[in-house]
C-alpha cells in the first residue's frame, strides 16, 4: 500500500502534471518511488535501469503494492522506446551530495574526477532523452545533487545544444508551496529546508518542453 520517498525525491514526478493515460518513460528508474508516483498517476509507464538486481527491486515494488509499468533493463544510451513518449522522468546518475544530511561521508568519497564523468553522462543522456520525445513532450531533468555542474549549469548548456527546447518554470504550487523556485524557475531544494520535520535532500529539477 506504500513506498518511502524522501520528501525532495518525490517532488521531480510532480512536474510532469496530469499524466493520466499518457506515455512516460522513467530513466535511471531503480529501485522504483518514481515509477510508482507515476503508475499511481495513471501513467503508462516504462522504466529503464541498467541495473538488473535493482530492476528486480522495482518490479518487486510493482508488484506489492498492486501497480503496473513495463520495466527494460537497459542502458539509456543504447536503447529506444517503441514509439516516443509524451513525457521523460530523467533522474540522472550524480555525486549525489544533496544525501549529505543522510551520508555525511558523501563530500569525501566523491571527487572532481567524479563530477567531471558524471556531468559528461549527464549531457549525454538529456540528449538521448529528447530524442524519445513527441513534440510537445516534456522531459523532467533531476539529480540529486548540490553541484551547479549538475543543474543549474546542465540545463544552461543543454538549453544551447537544443534551441527547439525551451523552460517551463516550476510554479510553488506545484511543489506544496515550497520556496524552492530559482530565479530561472527550476526547483532547487536544499537540506535544512523543513528543518522541523528533519530536513529534505538537496535536489535539482528543470523541466523541459520539446518544440
Amino acid at each position: 500500500r506504500w513506498w518511502v520517498q524522501d520528501a525532495a525525491a518525490a517532488l521531480p514526478a510532480q512536474l510532469l502534471g496530469d499524466i493520466e493515460g499518457k506515455a512516460v518513460i522513467d530513466l535511471c528508474a531503480a529501485p522504483g518511488g518514481k515509477t510508482m508516483q507515476l503508475a499511481a498517476a495513471g501513467a503508462n509507464v516504462v522504466a529503464v535501469d541498467v541495473a538488473g538486481p535493482r530492476l528486480k527491486l522495482v518490479a518487486e515494488n510493482l508488484e506489492r503494492t498492486g501497480l503496473k509499468a513495463e520495466t527494460v533493463k537497459a542502458d539509456a544510451l543504447e536503447w529506444a522506446p517503441s514509439a516516443p513518449a509524451d513525457a521523460v522522468l530523467l533522474d540522472a546518475p550524480c555525486t549525489a551530495t544533496g544525501t549529505i544530511r543522510r551520508h555525511p561521508d558523501i563530500l569525501w568519497s566523491k571527487t572532481e574526477d567524479d563530477l567531471k564523468a558524471l556531468t559528461a553522462i549527464q549531457a549525454k543522456m538529456i540528449d538521448r532523452a529528447l530524442e524519445f520525445l513527441k513534440p510537445g513532450g516534456v522531459l523532467v531533468y533531476c539529480t540529486c545533487s548540490l553541484q551547479p555542474e549538475e543543474g543549474e549549469r546542465q540545463i544552461s548548456a543543454a538549453l544551447q545544444r537544443h534551441p527547439n527546447i525551451t523552460r517551463k518554470p516550476v510554479e510553488p504550487a506545484e511543489i506544496g508551496g515550497l520556496a524552492a523556485v530559482t530565479r530561472e524557475g527550476d526547483l532547487r531544494t536544499l537540506p535544512p529546508m523543513l528543518g522541523a520535520e528533519g530536513g529534505i535532500d538537496g535536489f535539482f529539477a528543470a523541466r523541459l518542453i520539446k518544440g
